[in-house]
């Protein structure tokens, strides 16, 4: 998998830009973590999900990435239901 596999046609500007950011994090894994979440979910995320989504963006690469395998507790993302549905999110598709 090299990048996104949804347009972003149909979204709005706010959605567009956080479907950008998930795949442009700045280490791969965790353009494919996120992005691979937000190809899949974007579309279906409330208001209030968005919000978390940008909360998320905005941790470090290497601490969200440890958050997400359980080495380190970020206390700014850990409550956040979003987070959970993040981790919980398979990272393959059975095809890589």
């Amino acid at each position: 998998m090299t990048g996104t596999t949804r347009s972003s046609n149909g979204l709005d500007d706010r959605r567009k830009r956080l479907l950008f950011r998930c795949w442009h994090r700045g280490t791969r894994e965790m353009d494919l973590i996120l992005g691979r979440f937000a190809d899949a979910e974007i579309g279906n995320l409330s208001e209030a999900e968005l919000t978390e989504l940008e909360t998320l963006l905005e941790e470090s690469d290497p601490d969200l990435y440890a958050a997400i395998t359980g080495d380190k507790v970020l206390p700014a993302v850990a409550n956040l239901t979003l987070f959970a549905r993040i981790k919980a999110f398979p990272i393959t598709d059975g095809n890589l």
